[in-house]
């Protein structure tokens, strides 16, 4: 008897020591703003009925309740009602502040959890305030758009744990990101501003039941196929590799490459360096110089993702299904989603409505794409073609899905018949085929490639 009331003692010392692990506390106090301040619009914030709440105010910009405490590794857990379907909001994660902008009152910047009760259904998403833009649009992890219910609380959880994000809303896995940036900073709710519009001038954000855990941090797993957003220049994580996923450029080697119609990887017109594969400058003419690269393998339906940078000016491409088998005395001829400064390169205003455009199925579809989800030139941005084992397939931008078609349809037919692609036999429908980057004689750089196959 005294042996079992021993071990009795040891397991319940353990069950104390894992909830003490597991502890969560309160960033807030139900009754008052302390460990909170005000920074950027001037949107008012004040605690009603164990809630904090801020109030949309016309004539302000974007305005942020922020805790005076900053925070490293964490899970945060919370309850946000938002009134109205034609507005947003937010939590800000990890994030910071200039202090010198918005007249003395600051500008926040950071990664930012999407609170979006509008018919575009981001909430869960995560966007990166006053810098660059979307990182996980809901574009890629549709299902979850019907998860936020409108005019109602709503539960978030928030992990960020060494470099990775991971949100979820009302209990479902929402968005997984990657980031090198911010290791540390403060936690803040927001109030979104809404310019001199009316019909939302008094609408309330509420946030309560806000819990923190710093210590004895446990990851929750995502579900197997999640798509992840990972920048981490030519890195993939264990879930990744798990995933199926793999490096079609290692950052550091042309391993896996070869020169389009060509026996060796091409021995000028190419650069590789600081974890990036570069076309080099010729003169914008197409395939004079390096000539195209292409993988040794051949893909048939995939999933590749891939980071490029645009010098200003410059053009370039990422095809697929390529065969070598045309023999072209141009570029290989295969289906392309066009790398293109937009603004600067004439090719812009050729073609048929637009389809010479960044991100558009090159001379055949036009992409859908909006100039908010654009980084500059000068800046990475992410492409993405799927290609479904039923030959659906489908562009992305910076995670938004710009268009989408049916290799081998009728319609998808009907665009080749007028394109420069016409007198091409079956173009764009072989069984599978190489990727390839194009030398189109303009400075563009190329990283984190990588791809997994689908069935």
């Amino acid at each position: 008897m005294l042996k079992i009331k021993k071990y009795s003692i040891l397991a319940l010392s353990l069950i104390s020591l894992s909830a003490a692990a597991q502890k969560t506390t309160p960033l807030f106090d139900g009754k008052t703003l302390t460990g909170w301040k005000s920074v950027a619009g001037v949107a008012p914030y004040k605690v009603e009925d164990g809630m904090i709440v801020g109030t949309m105010t016309k004539g302000t910009p974007n305005s942020f309740l922020i805790t005076e405490k900053e925070y490293g590794n964490f899970i945060l857990e919370l309850d946000v009602k938002l009134e109205g379907e034609s507005t947003n909001s937010g939590i800000q994660t990890r994030s910071h502040i200039k202090q010198e902008a918005n007249n003395g009152r600051g500008m926040v910047f950071g990664r930012q959890v999407e609170i979006d009760p509008s018919a575009r259904a981001w909430s869960g998403g995560i966007y990166d305030e006053a810098r660059r833009s979307w990182l996980y649009p809901l574009e890629l992890n549709p299902s979850a758009k019907s998860l936020y219910k409108k005019n109602e609380f709503n539960h978030y959880r928030i992990e960020c744990i060494g470099n990775e994000t991971k949100t979820w809303l009302n209990g479902q896995p929402v968005a997984y990101v990657i980031d090198t940036l911010d290791q540390s900073g403060f936690i803040g709710l927001q109030v979104h501003g809404i310019g001199n519009n009316t019909e939302n001038d008094g609408k309330k954000v509420y946030f309560k039941n806000i819990n923190i855990q710093t210590e004895g941090l446990k990851a929750k797993a995502f579900p197997q196929g999640f798509y992840v957003v990972n920048l981490t220049p030519n890195a993939l994580s264990p879930f990744e590799k798990a995933n199926g996923y793999k490096l079609l450029f290692d950052g550091k080697t042309n391993a896996g490459w070869i020169g389009a119609y060509k026996t060796a990887f091409p021995e000028k017109g190419w650069k590789i360096a600081n974890g990036t594969i570069s076309v080099e400058p010729s003169g914008g003419a197409e395939s004079t110089n390096g000539g195209d690269i292409v993988t040794k393998d051949e893909y048939a339906a995939f999933d590749l993702s891939f980071e490029f940078k645009l010098t200003p000016g410059a053009n370039s491409g990422v095809k697929y299904f390529v065969t070598l088998s045309e023999k072209n005395t141009g570029s290989a001829i295969g289906l392309e989603y066009q790398v293109l400064d937009d603004v600067l390169h004439p090719d812009a205003k050729l073609g048929r409505d637009g389809n010479r455009t960044l991100a558009s199925l090159y001379d055949l579809m036009t992409s859908k794409k909006e100039s908010r989800y654009l980084r500059p030139i000068g800046s990475w941005n992410n492409g993405r073609v799927v290609v479904y084992p039923n030959n659906k397939v489908e562009h992305y931008l910076n995670g938004v899905k710009v268009l989408e078609y049916t290799r081998g349809s009728e319609e998808f037919r009907k665009l080749v018949a007028i394109s420069k692609y016409k007198d091409w036999k079956n173009f764009g429908e072989a069984p599978k085929g190489h990727i390839l980057l194009q030398d189109h004689g303009n400075k563009v750089d190329f990283r984190t490639i990588k791809i997994k196959t689908l069935k």
